[in-house]
Parts: structure tokens; sequence; C-alpha cells
């Protein structure tokens, strides 16, 4: 069987040893995908080692005879530095590799993303700062190459079955995963971020007839290979896949290349109208 090598940086030694103990101790396995005969492929997780700081991480990253881990589950916060996480995934991004020279994913882990000051009796203008300021620490380390966010207080306290979910999501390629308590805040993040200002500057104008086709067949429900299907008796002078297409208009639109941010911004920029999107029936 397949492992995948994880080293972990948390300043917090419990953190450490109880993540270590249960990964390595009940041999945990994440199921990474399923072939065409129905099979699930299934690799066991490691922990090579646990770091305390960023300065210790890197020290053991250096060595050259030291193995490289295919992950590395990061804290957020270092001794008060509340962005300390990030600048770890943006030098282990730009810097370092695994055993087999592929990109190491970092995955965040934090307490500071949860659904922040739930109680009513709390200040609406602290508690709207909070929001606004975790949402942009979470746009910060996408940026900076972060692949995950994981809660430390996930619903029913900390579990480490949220951290093998998060390496099975990327181990199938999705990029980003977040688990509840995350979600929770950086859907309200996203939607006064979107609400208060518009970063692209970008207007129906901005689009030529192909790409806002695109859109209402992706609204509609349609994936990509019966979006080129749908196209085909008029597309014949683009050179580009629909894939490319999509990628085009997030990049445009400002957004993650998901189906959804795509949809949702060009409705906020007038690019779409609901009225027009006809759902495809199953």
């Amino acid at each position: 069987m397949d492992t995948l090598k994880l080293m972990i940086v948390d300043d917090e030694p419990i953190i450490r040893k109880a993540i270590k103990y249960e990964l390595n101790e009940t041999k945990a396995l994440v199921q990474c995908r399923m072939s065409d005969d129905g099979e699930v492929e299934n690799k066991e997780i490691q922990v090579l080692d646990t770091f305390a700081s960023g300065p210790e991480l890197f020290a053991r990253l250096n060595d050259p005879q030291a193995p490289k881990p295919d992950y590395l589950l990061c804290d957020m916060e270092f001794q008060g530095e509340p962005t300390g996480g990030i600048a770890i995934a943006d030098r282990i991004t730009r810097h370092y590799t695994n055993s087999a020279g592929k990109p190491i994913k970092v995955i965040i882990l934090s307490g500071r993303f949860d659904n922040p000051l739930e109680s009513p009796s709390q200040d609406a203008a602290l508690r709207n700062q909070r929001v606004t300021e975790i949402g942009r620490v979470v746009f910060e380390s996408l940026r900076h190459g972060a692949c995950a966010f994981v809660s430390k207080n996930a619903m029913g306290g900390f579990s480490i079955e949220n951290i093998l979910r998060a390496i099975s999501c990327l181990e199938r390629g999705e990029k980003y995963y977040f688990n509840y308590p995350v979600m929770l805040t950086l859907k309200e993040a996203a939607e006064r971020y979107f609400g208060e200002i518009d970063p692209s500057g970008c207007g129906a104008e901005d689009f030529d007839d192909e790409e806002r086709q695109v859109l209402l067949f992706e609204a509609a429900g349609c994936t990509a290979q019966e979006i080129a299907q749908r196209l085909a008796p008029t597309w014949c002078e683009s050179d580009k896949s629909i894939q490319e297409i999509q990628k085009d208009l997030s990049r445009k639109l400002n957004t993650v290349n998901k189906s959804g941010a795509r949809i949702a911004k060009a409705i906020r920029v007038g690019l779409l109208d609901p009225k027009e999107v006809k759902f495809l029936k199953r």
C-alpha cells in the first residue's frame, strides 16, 4: 500500500502529540479515488515528525538526507503572530518539494476560522470586523499556496477525521477544502466581500457571447462535456476547450475556478439574469 508522508508544525505540544499518535498508531487511511472497476484506492498516512516553529521545520527540510513530506499540517498562529502560517505556506510553495519532486501540499490548521462570536450579546461591530479579518486571512493564505483549511474546533470537538477528509479531498485533485465551521465563516465573509466591493472592476461589456453562453449552460447544470456538445453547431472558430474558457472566465471575474463562484459573480456584475437560466432536466 502506498504511503503519504506528513509533517506537523504547531506551537501547541498537545496538538502535535495528539495528531501524530492518532495517525500513526491507528495506521490511518485516506480514500484517494475509485478505479474504473469500482475498487477504492487507499493510502496510509505516516507522520514523519512534528515541529514547534518554522525555523525547526525548515532546518529539517534543508537536510538533504532527511525524507521530505507530501503534506504539511501547519498552524496559522505562532506565539502571537496571527499569520505565521501564511509565511510558512508561501516559503514551502516556492522552495520545497516532496521526495518525488512534486509540490508539498499545505493544510492550515487553526481555531481562528470558526464562526466568530456567535453569542448575540457580542458587539456587532466587533463581530463584523472579525469576519472581515478572517476572510482576508483565508484569501491571502490561498494566494500564498495553502490548499486546505481545517478547524481545530470542529462540531463536537477536535476531530482527526477532518484532517483525513481534507487529505482525501486533495488526493482526488480538489484544490480547496474547508470543514464545516470554516465554511460558515467563509460564506459570511465572502458575502460581505462581494456585497461591499467589486475587486475585479468588470462589467457585462467585458465578455463575449461565447463566454456568456458557457456561463448560461453552466448555471443550468451542464458539465463541460455537455456544454461543448450544445455549443458544437455554432462553436467552430474557437480553438479553446470549455475548461480553458471557464478558467478565463474565473480570471476575468476574479473568482476561484469553481462554477458556483463564476455564476454568482456573473449575476453580481449583470452578465447573467437569473430569469434566463433554464435548468437541465436529469
